[in-house]
């Protein structure tokens, strides 16, 4: 369609290599700025299944990529990395990102998603998370469009929508981008004052980015919410992702999802704490209406009445 990308391609470049290896390393991501094993870059370890680790070497802009996939020079690192434990190497690349996206998502007939639509760095989990994000935002409304129940133009909202939510993770790519391989003085300086604190400081344990993960954005911006009150929590206002909580029997996202659902939580009823203080916090009741990507749409206090629920719909472009 000779669509192009707008945005950043980094020529920083990384060594991939998933090894398997016997070792009682915990499942968890370890992350080292500048170790004394792959001096002055970065390095990734984590667990997979089946004895698998995968290891991420920064190797710098001007590594060369056949040159680094070479077995002699892919074993010495990963040894200097794993120490004397035997190990098989089940896979090896270098690669290098990009952070850019589409102009538009929507083109008439034509509807883009996940990384035909925007591609961002790996760090964070940001490209398959914002790829899903982006089917639950759109299914649900090319549903209505084909049954009748929404004008053609409610697909507009996926497309600002899913711009702002790509727009947020090209964002938060690019900062941590920054932080794990600086290039100017002050993101050095930044960085090695940020690592310097946190040794001794929680606040400064915040600061340190080596791939934050992925989290659903708000859509509240964009303009195709409902109804707000002023008193109820933060977190669960008009555009936010519902927050799960204990409810009834089972847990309140597997109640909600794939259909419009409102819901009125009534303080005097018997309810989980979280409920209570991610939905009601110092109110007494109140009525949420959720879209089917479980995404609030408008929230009241009080019970909620039909006209209040269709003028939300409203709002979001559907009109049954």
């Amino acid at each position: 369609m000779g669509l192009d990308f707008a945005g950043r391609v980094f020529e920083e470049r990384f060594l991939i290599c998933d090894i398997e290896m016997e070792a009682d390393f915990p499942s968890e991501r370890w992350f080292w700025f500048e170790p004394p094993f792959h001096s002055g870059e970065s390095a990734l370890l984590h667990k997979q299944p089946d004895n698998i680790y995968r290891i991420d070497l920064q190797l710098g802009p001007d590594a060369d990529p056949e040159e680094e996939r070479k077995q002699e020079r892919v074993i010495p690192r990963i040894k200097a990395m794993v120490g004397e434990r035997k190990f098989e190497i089940d896979w090896t690349s270098v690669y290098t990102f990009q952070c850019r996206r589409l102009e538009r998502f929507v083109h008439n007939r034509v509807i883009f998603v996940g990384d035909s639509a925007h591609v961002v760095s790996p760090f964070g989990a940001r490209g398959g998370n914002g790829g899903i994000q982006d089917v639950d935002n759109l299914c649900w409304k090319l549903a209505h469009v084909l049954q009748g129940k929404a004008d053609v133009v409610l697909l507009e909202s996926y497309n600002a929508e899913r711009i702002h939510g790509a727009d947020e993770n090209i964002r938060n790519s690019s900062r941590t981008t920054a932080f794990m391989t600086p290039r100017s003085t002050f993101e050095h300086t930044l960085r090695r004052g940020v690592l310097e604190l946190a040794a001794d400081h929680v606040f400064a344990r915040r600061l340190v980015n080596s791939g934050r993960l992925s989290t659903p954005c708000s859509y509240g911006s964009c303009g195709f919410v409902g109804a707000d009150c002023e008193g109820l929590p933060a977190a669960t206002a008009p555009g936010r992702p519902a927050v799960d909580a204990p409810y009834g029997n089972g847990w309140l996202l597997h109640e909600i999802g794939g259909a419009f659902a409102a819901l009125t939580i009534d303080g005097d009823e018997p309810i989980s704490p979280e409920l209570r203080s991610r939905y009601l916090s110092g109110v007494p009741m109140a009525t949420y209406l959720f879209r089917p990507d479980q995404h609030v749409l408008a929230r009241w206090i009080g019970r909620a009445t039909p006209a209040q629920i269709a003028d939300a719909m409203k709002c979001a472009g559907v009109d049954q």
